[in-house]
């Protein structure tokens, strides 16, 4: 079992859709990266039984969290609590990257 990584040697693009990556993975708990590219989103969705958590460790986005939307940079957090509609898009110059984690990692019936 790795418990440390450098999340830059996990970063990743992609010229049609979002780049995302599993950095640890368990019953309780997923944490990785999503890497957009200006101009690509993620579009809006919801996790039944699931909160969500973005740090911006690069860049700038828009963020959608319910009826709210608000441009957050590098050191924000954003929450998205379970069953509450979110999504993400590029508006910036340069690749977004954000560290995303789940909990709990997989949504419960």
């Amino acid at each position: 079992m790795q418990y440390f990584k450098d999340y830059r040697e996990h970063f990743g693009t992609s010229g049609t859709k979002f780049f995302k990556t599993t950095l640890f993975d368990s019953p309780r708990l997923l944490a990785g990266l999503n890497c957009l590219e200006p101009g690509q989103a993620q579009p809006q969705h919801t996790h039944a039984h699931q909160d969500k958590v973005y740090l911006v460790l690069e860049g700038e986005g828009s963020f959608t969290v319910g009826h709210e939307r608000r441009t957050a940079g590098e050191g924000e957090v954003v929450w998205a609590p379970a069953g509450v509609e979110h999504g993400v898009e590029n508006t910036g110059a340069r690749s977004l990257v954000l560290f995303v984690s789940i909990a709990p990692a997989t949504d419960a019936a």
